[in-house]
């Protein structure tokens, strides 16, 4: 066996160990659709055994550093690596003068160099890599190679994008969606106009990137890595590599987290290189400020808002303009701007609805996928353009909502019809409904939990109490024409059953799902979902709730086809159809119960295997107006938030968001309840704490200590008050993504929270202390 062979041995165990050891369902009693099944890792992660990829080894191992720029705007005069390469246990530095295939990479847009070569279009962008013994010598030997820059002005704000010089060949304008839906002249009888501002949020995944890669003996490589889309991470290294892609093979380890981080590619393409250019297996593990300065972050986007409406609260028109910073590089900017323009207007009735939407690049950090990218923007300005509407016409927030809220059967501004459950007005009802908490003066000043109580540095007096809400939305599966399909194959030996899917368990509860789909078709306990790998047919990418539908559909058809094998023989037997035979509790049964036997006894001595694909109906792009069937299915979720304000500091404390969503079906509740309190939350740092600030395009703090995270302590009181299960007719099993649509929802409705309790207008996300003080005669209620 040669050292490539035995490392590759090493890691296949470890990441096989993971997915075997967390996929047991022997000693877990809940089984089948609906139960709360424990998530398949849980029990590895609490022990401390579930294997990241910070955590593979492989003997012979190097280590590699990377050299990323000081610089948002420069121009690379000259790179020199020689001291670097003479240094004691260096082996390898590479720069992009090393790859051996395509100049450029991207996920949607190929414009992103795999090192900057002749211009630094962002702070952090890689520039070298090196390959040494130890990796405080990998380190040394970044820091040690000389580059000599020419400092560029940075362009910072995308509103000067347009005019400022070309930051890349292809321009500075990614997309520009001009959307165009009904009478330009409809005016309407009130009008009010908003300017909004989203801050930067970053995914900030517990665990940072690391990354493994091990040279094969055809020449090729193999790499192991927390991907979210490893066919994707593969053809775009393979071409990078100058390789065939079956010469390349990407290995998902334990996934920390996902959203952006995953996505991006400058981990792994420096790995691949080094391993190939030393014959060695090459290990990069990311400390936490590489992280901030690598991966892509929520888009900040300007938005101008002007909304008509009768006098009777009803909307006539919208009109907006969103402009998205894309950073250095066009990443998924594309999609999201599609996304915010298309739901511009929110889940409400709009009869007519002019929108501009600009994705453009600039010298900021890049921008890319992060949970409910465009649609969370977009939430956030066109809910304040909401409660601007319901105090000018003197209506309670709620109503005013109620008066338009979007219903099944209408349609968007894309002049798509809405054919899904829309169950808009009954989320927003149980909300308004729903019990209010009590008040802080009800309890004992000792028990107050105030920003400004006998803790704080405030007056009690100064706490004034809102009441909030937001209206969210958000598209399954990808949009505008992906072709979004997932293959599943289902095996059953010896009574146990694996399920081999190239969908990524990023902590969205697939592979708890897939144990689920297959114990309720089969009857079979013991349930097995394999790791994931190139080798294996495509599922696509972890994002928009895609692998509950596409992957759980696949999982679901190749499941019943082993189930007709395995009864076809029955059936024949007794002379009946298949359908005439029932699983259930273990058993196979017949419909007039003369006939049963345990599933474990049938399958004795049998082999039993299906593979099978699920592909939903298709989308179109959207036309030179805006318009088009651009989604395959919606989402919607309703908060009222409840939140209290020191008027004097602007000091704010979440007090409780009460939550009704629509879930199509709950397949399984424990784990459901936990996505919707952890996209919750996720919310609320987007509303007050998390913005990854630049002072010219440099990032300021690359750390967790100066990048508020929401902690326990912070997390708010979630009430899940109506999980609404409309079934949506097209989607296996009824069920809608769950994750994505509170964290959508929960900014919008923590800002209206706080303009009830200040009578400010709260333009920007996160809300400043400054916008959190109570404007002169406020319309607080305490």
């Amino acid at each position: 066996m040669t050292a490539g062979d035995a490392a590759t041995a090493i890691v296949t165990a470890a990441v096989t160990a993971h997915a075997a050891g967390a996929g047991s369902a022997a000693d877990a009693p809940p089984r089948g659709i609906g139960a709360s099944v424990p998530p398949t890792e849980a029990r590895a992660k609490t022990e401390g055994t579930f294997p990241y990829a910070a955590d593979l080894w492989a003997e012979g191992l190097l280590w590699a550093a990377v050299l990323r720029s000081p610089h948002a705007h420069a121009r690379i005069v000259s790179i020199d690596t020689s001291a670097a390469a003479q240094m004691p246990g260096v082996r390898a530095v590479v720069t992009q003068a090393d790859v051996p295939g395509a100049a450029t990479h991207g996920r949607r847009i190929s414009d992103r160099p795999v090192f900057a070569h002749d211009v630094v279009r962002h702070h952090g962008e890689p520039i070298a890599a090196v390959a040494a013994d130890h990796p405080d010598a990998a380190r040394l030997a970044a820091a040690a190679i000389a580059v000599e820059y020419e400092l560029l002005d940075a362009v910072t704000d995308p509103e000067q994008s347009f005019g400022a010089p070309p930051l890349h060949p292809e321009g500075n304008l990614i997309r520009h969606i001009p959307l165009r839906y009904g009478d330009p002249e409809a005016v309407g009888e009130v009008v009010v106009e908003g300017l909004y501002r989203i801050g930067r949020q970053d995914p900030a995944p517990i665990g940072a990137e690391a990354g493994l890669a091990v040279p094969r003996p055809d020449g090729g490589v193999e790499i192991y890595a927390a991907s979210t889309d490893p066919h994707t991470d593969r053809d775009l290294a393979a071409a990078c590599f100058g390789l065939e892609p079956e010469r390349v093979k990407v290995v998902v380890t334990g996934v920390p987290g996902a959203t952006a981080d995953r996505e991006d590619s400058g981990f792994q393409l420096p790995l691949g290189l080094l391993a190939l250019r030393t014959g060695c297996p090459v290990k990069l593990a990311a400390t936490r400020e590489e992280s901030f300065l690598g991966h892509a972050h929520r888009h900040p986007t300007l938005l101008r808002y002007r909304h008509h409406a009768d006098a009777e609260g009803r909307l006539v028109k919208v009109e907006a303009q969103i402009l998205m910073d894309a950073g250095a590089y066009a990443d998924s900017s594309a999609e999201s701007l599609a996304a915010a323009v298309a739901f511009a207007c929110g889940p409400y009735v709009v009869p007519n609805a002019f929108v501009e939407g600009w994705a453009v690049r600039t010298n900021n950090p890049p921008s890319g996928h992060v949970r409910g990218e465009g649609a969370m923007q977009v939430c956030a300005a066109y809910e304040g353009q909401m409660d601007k509407l319901a105090a000018q016409l003197g209506l309670d927030g709620a109503e005013l909502r109620l008066r338009n809220v979007l219903a099944t059967g209408d349609s968007l501004p894309t002049g798509q019809a809405v054919t899904c459950p829309a169950p808009v007005a009954e989320l927003l009802r149980a909300v308004r409904d729903a019990e209010l908490p009590s008040l802080p003066k009800d309890a004992p000043e000792e028990e107050w939990l105030l920003p400004g109580g006998p803790e704080g540095a405030g007056e009690p007096g100064a706490v004034r109490r809102g009441v909030g809400y937001g209206l969210g939305m958000v598209h399954m599966l990808g949009a505008e024409g992906t072709d979004e399909v997932s293959t599943a194959t289902v095996k059953v030996q010896n009574g146990i059953a694996t399920v081999i899917c190239a969908a990524v368990e990023t902590g969205q509860g697939f592979t708890t799902l897939a144990r689920q789909i297959v114990q309720e078709t089969l009857g079979v306990d013991e349930v097995y979902v394999a790791p994931v790998d190139t080798d294996q047919p495509p599922a696509g990418p972890s994002a928009h709730g895609r692998h509950t539908w596409v992957s759980g559909g696949a999982v679901e058809r190749a499941a019943k086809m082993v189930r007709t094998q395995l009864l076809q023989p029955m059936a024949a037997k007794f002379g009946m159809s298949t359908e005439l035979l029932q699983i259930k509790d273990g058993r196979i049964t017949s419909y007039d119960g003369a006939f049963s036997t345990p599933v474990a006894e049938a399958l004795q001595g049998k082999e039993l295997w299906a593979t099978a694909q699920c592909r939903p109906h298709p989308t179109e792009p959207l036309d030179a107006e805006g318009q088009g069937d651009a989604f395959v299915g919606l989402a919607f979720c309703a908060i009222r938030a409840v939140v209290d304000v020191d008027i004097e500091l602007g000091s704010v404390r979440v007090v409780e968001l009460a939550v009704a969503q629509d879930v199509g079906r709950v397949l399984n509740p424990r784990q459901l309840a936990a996505r919707i309190e952890a996209g919750v939350t996720q919310g609320v740092g987007a509303a007050l704490t998390e913005n990854l600030r630049t002072a010219s395009g440099l990032i300021r703090h690359p750390d967790l200590t100066g990048y508020a995270l929401p902690t326990a302590l912070d997390a708010p009181a979630v009430r899940i008050v109506r999980l609404v299960e409309e079934r949506d007719v097209v989607a296996p099993f009824g069920a809608k993504a769950a994750s994505a649509v509170p964290v959508v929802t929960a900014p919008a409705a923590v800002a209206s929270a706080v303009r009830s309790a200040t009578g400010r207008p709260v333009n920007r996300l996160p809300i400043r202390p400054s916008a959190a003080v109570a404007s002169t005669g406020g319309a607080a209620n305490s």
